[in-house]
Protein backbone atom coordinates (compact mmCIF):
# COMPACT_ATOMS: atom_id res chain seq x y z
CA UNK A 1 0.00 0.00 0.00
CA UNK A 2 1.07 3.61 -0.59
CA UNK A 3 1.13 5.30 2.80
CA UNK A 4 1.44 9.07 2.95
CA UNK A 5 3.46 10.54 5.83
CA UNK A 6 2.80 14.23 6.40
CA UNK A 7 5.59 16.63 7.35
CA UNK A 8 4.47 19.69 9.31
CA UNK A 9 6.75 22.63 10.15
CA UNK A 10 8.74 21.45 13.16
CA UNK A 11 8.01 17.75 12.59
CA UNK A 12 10.58 15.56 14.28
CA UNK A 13 9.64 11.95 13.53
CA UNK A 14 8.40 12.09 9.96
CA UNK A 15 11.48 10.32 8.55
CA UNK A 16 11.23 7.66 11.29
CA UNK A 17 7.58 7.10 10.35
CA UNK A 18 8.50 6.76 6.67
CA UNK A 19 11.09 4.12 7.55
CA UNK A 20 8.59 2.26 9.74
CA UNK A 21 6.13 2.22 6.84
CA UNK A 22 8.79 0.66 4.61
CA UNK A 23 9.88 -1.85 7.26
CA UNK A 24 6.20 -2.78 7.55
CA UNK A 25 6.14 -3.74 3.88
CA UNK A 26 4.48 -0.67 2.37
CA UNK A 27 5.57 2.26 0.21
CA UNK A 28 6.14 5.55 2.05
CA UNK A 29 4.99 8.70 0.24
CA UNK A 30 6.20 12.03 1.61
CA UNK A 31 3.41 14.62 1.93
CA UNK A 32 3.90 18.29 2.84
CA UNK A 33 1.52 20.14 5.14
CA UNK A 34 0.85 22.62 2.33
CA UNK A 35 -0.35 19.95 -0.10
CA UNK A 36 -3.99 20.30 -1.02
CA UNK A 37 -4.33 16.68 -2.11
CA UNK A 38 -3.11 13.28 -0.93
CA UNK A 39 -1.68 12.14 -4.27
CA UNK A 40 -3.60 8.89 -4.37
CA UNK A 41 -2.25 7.30 -1.18
CA UNK A 42 -4.06 4.37 0.43
CA UNK A 43 -3.50 5.53 4.02
CA UNK A 44 -2.03 8.48 5.92
CA UNK A 45 0.24 8.81 8.94
CA UNK A 46 0.39 12.08 10.89
CA UNK A 47 3.74 11.63 12.66
CA UNK A 48 4.93 12.75 16.05
CA UNK A 49 7.43 15.41 16.91
CA UNK A 50 7.26 19.07 17.77
CA UNK A 51 4.60 20.69 15.61
CA UNK A 52 4.48 24.45 15.31
CA UNK A 53 1.88 26.40 17.28
CA UNK A 54 1.79 24.09 20.30
CA UNK A 55 2.33 27.14 22.50
CA UNK A 56 -1.28 28.02 21.70
CA UNK A 57 -2.77 24.55 22.11
CA UNK A 58 -1.52 21.09 21.19
CA UNK A 59 -2.15 20.54 17.49
CA UNK A 60 -4.20 23.71 17.18
CA UNK A 61 -2.28 25.35 14.34
CA UNK A 62 -1.47 22.19 12.39
CA UNK A 63 -5.15 21.39 11.95
CA UNK A 64 -5.41 24.39 9.62
CA UNK A 65 -2.72 23.13 7.25
CA UNK A 66 -4.14 22.65 3.72
CA UNK A 67 -3.38 18.93 3.78
CA UNK A 68 -5.71 18.44 6.75
CA UNK A 69 -8.76 19.39 4.68
CA UNK A 70 -7.89 16.54 2.34
CA UNK A 71 -7.21 14.19 5.27
CA UNK A 72 -10.55 15.01 6.92
CA UNK A 73 -12.46 14.47 3.67
CA UNK A 74 -10.66 11.18 2.92
CA UNK A 75 -11.09 9.91 6.48
CA UNK A 76 -14.80 10.54 6.13
CA UNK A 77 -14.76 8.19 3.15
CA UNK A 78 -12.95 5.49 5.12
CA UNK A 79 -9.26 6.19 4.42
CA UNK A 80 -7.08 4.70 7.21
CA UNK A 81 -5.39 7.50 9.19
CA UNK A 82 -2.92 7.07 12.06
CA UNK A 83 -1.93 10.02 14.25
CA UNK A 84 1.10 9.52 16.52
CA UNK A 85 1.78 11.88 19.44
CA UNK A 86 1.41 15.35 17.85
CA UNK A 87 -0.52 13.60 15.12
CA UNK A 88 -2.97 12.35 17.77
CA UNK A 89 -3.34 15.93 18.99
CA UNK A 90 -4.06 17.13 15.44
CA UNK A 91 -6.73 14.43 14.96
CA UNK A 92 -8.50 15.62 18.10
CA UNK A 93 -8.21 19.28 17.08
CA UNK A 94 -9.62 18.36 13.64
CA UNK A 95 -12.57 16.58 15.34
CA UNK A 96 -11.71 13.29 13.68
CA UNK A 97 -11.33 11.92 17.21
CA UNK A 98 -13.05 12.97 20.44
CA UNK A 99 -11.32 14.50 23.44
CA UNK A 100 -8.11 16.48 23.69
CA UNK A 101 -4.48 16.17 24.79
CA UNK A 102 -3.13 18.40 27.57
CA UNK A 103 0.07 18.90 29.55
CA UNK A 104 1.27 15.88 31.50
CA UNK A 105 -0.11 15.96 35.02
CA UNK A 106 3.41 16.02 36.52
CA UNK A 107 4.36 18.93 34.18
CA UNK A 108 7.48 17.13 32.97
CA UNK A 109 8.52 15.66 29.65
CA UNK A 110 8.50 11.87 29.81
CA UNK A 111 10.67 9.53 27.71
CA UNK A 112 10.56 5.81 28.46
CA UNK A 113 9.76 2.34 27.17
CA UNK A 114 6.07 2.00 28.03
CA UNK A 115 4.04 -1.17 28.41
CA UNK A 116 0.61 -1.12 26.78
CA UNK A 117 -2.34 -3.43 26.34
CA UNK A 118 -3.99 -3.57 22.91
CA UNK A 119 -7.71 -3.22 23.63
CA UNK A 120 -9.05 -3.11 20.06
CA UNK A 121 -7.50 -5.10 17.20
CA UNK A 122 -10.33 -4.42 14.77
CA UNK A 123 -8.82 -1.33 13.14
CA UNK A 124 -6.63 -1.15 10.00
CA UNK A 125 -3.74 -0.19 12.28
CA UNK A 126 -4.05 -2.86 14.98
CA UNK A 127 -5.22 -6.04 13.24
CA UNK A 128 -1.76 -7.60 13.48
CA UNK A 129 -2.13 -7.76 17.27
CA UNK A 130 -4.22 -10.06 19.42
CA UNK A 131 -6.87 -8.38 21.53
CA UNK A 132 -5.45 -8.03 25.01
CA UNK A 133 -1.86 -8.41 23.79
CA UNK A 134 0.71 -6.60 25.92
CA UNK A 135 3.48 -4.74 24.12
CA UNK A 136 6.30 -2.32 24.94
CA UNK A 137 6.58 0.84 22.83
CA UNK A 138 8.60 4.03 23.18
CA UNK A 139 6.76 6.95 24.80
CA UNK A 140 7.99 10.56 24.67
CA UNK A 141 5.73 13.52 25.30
CA UNK A 142 5.13 16.63 27.33
CA UNK A 143 1.46 17.06 26.38
CA UNK A 144 0.26 13.48 26.41
CA UNK A 145 -2.63 13.54 28.84
CA UNK A 146 -5.84 12.42 27.10
CA UNK A 147 -8.95 14.08 28.53
CA UNK A 148 -12.66 14.12 27.75
CA UNK A 149 -15.88 14.59 29.69
CA UNK A 150 -17.32 11.60 31.53
CA UNK A 151 -20.09 11.08 28.98
CA UNK A 152 -17.57 10.90 26.14
CA UNK A 153 -15.31 8.59 28.11
CA UNK A 154 -18.22 6.26 28.87
CA UNK A 155 -19.22 6.25 25.21
CA UNK A 156 -15.80 5.44 23.78
CA UNK A 157 -15.31 2.75 26.43
CA UNK A 158 -18.73 1.24 25.74
CA UNK A 159 -18.28 1.27 21.97
CA UNK A 160 -14.81 -0.27 22.06
CA UNK A 161 -13.03 2.83 20.80
CA UNK A 162 -10.12 2.55 23.24
CA UNK A 163 -7.30 1.09 21.15
CA UNK A 164 -4.51 0.90 23.74
CA UNK A 165 -4.19 1.40 27.48
CA UNK A 166 -1.15 2.12 29.67
CA UNK A 167 0.09 -0.62 31.99
CA UNK A 168 2.40 -0.46 35.00
CA UNK A 169 1.53 3.11 35.87
CA UNK A 170 0.08 6.08 34.04
CA UNK A 171 2.93 8.18 32.56
CA UNK A 172 1.06 11.39 31.83
CA UNK A 173 -2.28 11.50 33.62
CA UNK A 174 -4.43 10.29 30.72
CA UNK A 175 -7.93 9.62 31.98
CA UNK A 176 -8.70 5.92 32.42
CA UNK A 177 -5.10 5.12 31.37
CA UNK A 178 -6.01 5.66 27.72
CA UNK A 179 -3.02 5.56 25.37
CA UNK A 180 -4.90 5.51 22.08
CA UNK A 181 -8.41 5.64 20.63
CA UNK A 182 -10.23 5.17 17.34
CA UNK A 183 -13.26 6.79 15.77
CA UNK A 184 -16.64 5.07 15.54
CA UNK A 185 -15.92 3.78 12.03
CA UNK A 186 -12.56 2.38 13.14
CA UNK A 187 -10.41 3.78 10.32
CA UNK A 188 -8.89 6.69 12.28
CA UNK A 189 -6.53 5.91 15.18
CA UNK A 190 -4.70 8.26 17.52
CA UNK A 191 -1.83 6.90 19.61
CA UNK A 192 0.37 8.78 22.07
CA UNK A 193 3.32 6.29 22.22
CA UNK A 194 5.63 6.08 19.19
CA UNK A 195 5.42 2.69 17.41
CA UNK A 196 7.77 3.96 14.69
CA UNK A 197 10.59 3.82 17.24
CA UNK A 198 9.95 0.14 17.97
CA UNK A 199 10.13 -1.58 14.59
CA UNK A 200 13.71 -2.89 14.49
CA UNK A 201 15.54 -5.05 17.00
CA UNK A 202 18.79 -3.12 16.58
CA UNK A 203 17.40 0.08 18.09
CA UNK A 204 14.72 1.18 20.53
CA UNK A 205 12.54 -1.00 22.68
CA UNK A 206 12.34 -3.92 20.26
CA UNK A 207 9.83 -4.59 17.51
CA UNK A 208 6.49 -4.44 19.32
CA UNK A 209 5.49 -1.32 17.37
CA UNK A 210 5.82 -2.97 13.99
CA UNK A 211 2.28 -4.34 14.07
CA UNK A 212 0.85 -0.84 13.62
CA UNK A 213 2.48 -0.78 10.18
CA UNK A 214 2.12 -4.42 9.10
CA UNK A 215 -1.60 -4.37 9.95
CA UNK A 216 -2.31 -2.43 6.74
CA UNK A 217 -0.74 -5.15 4.59
CA UNK A 218 -2.50 -7.91 6.53
CA UNK A 219 -5.83 -6.19 6.04
CA UNK A 220 -5.19 -5.82 2.31
CA UNK A 221 -4.49 -9.53 1.96
CA UNK A 222 -7.58 -10.43 4.01
CA UNK A 223 -9.83 -8.22 1.86
CA UNK A 224 -8.42 -9.80 -1.33
CA UNK A 225 -9.33 -13.35 -0.27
Amino acid sequence: MRVGVVTFPGSLDDVDAQRAVRVGGNEAVALWHGDEELHGVDAVVLPGGFSYGDYLRCGAISRFSPVMSAVVDAAGRGLPVLGICNGFQILCESHLLPGALIRNDHRKFVCKDQRLRIENNRTPWTSAYAEGQEVTIVLKNGEGGFVADEQTLDRIEGEGQVVARYLDGNPNGSLRDIAGITNERGNVVGLMPHPEHAVEALTGAGTDGLGFFTSLTAQLFDSAR
